[in-house]
């Protein structure tokens, strides 16, 4: 878990930009979400394939 330390003369807006910043840096929520709802490993695959699938594509248009 991400930790910041008071400093003195901060204000706590500061503070608090200061922690998103480091929970944002840290993809905290990123795995707070994935992990939010129990996911079939058959899910994830067909997930993972459908993002394999997205990503030729792409890659295929820019070539021409």
């Amino acid at each position: 878990m991400p930790e910041v330390s008071f400093m003195a003369g901060e204000t706590f807006e500061s503070l608090l930009k200061r922690f998103n910043r480091k929970v944002q840096l840290e993809r905290v929520m990123k795995e707070v979400r994935r992990h939010e709802h129990f996911e079939p490993p058959s899910v994830r695959r067909k997930k993972k394939e459908a993002a394999k699938r997205r990503k030729s594509q792409r890659d295929s248009e820019t070539v021409r």
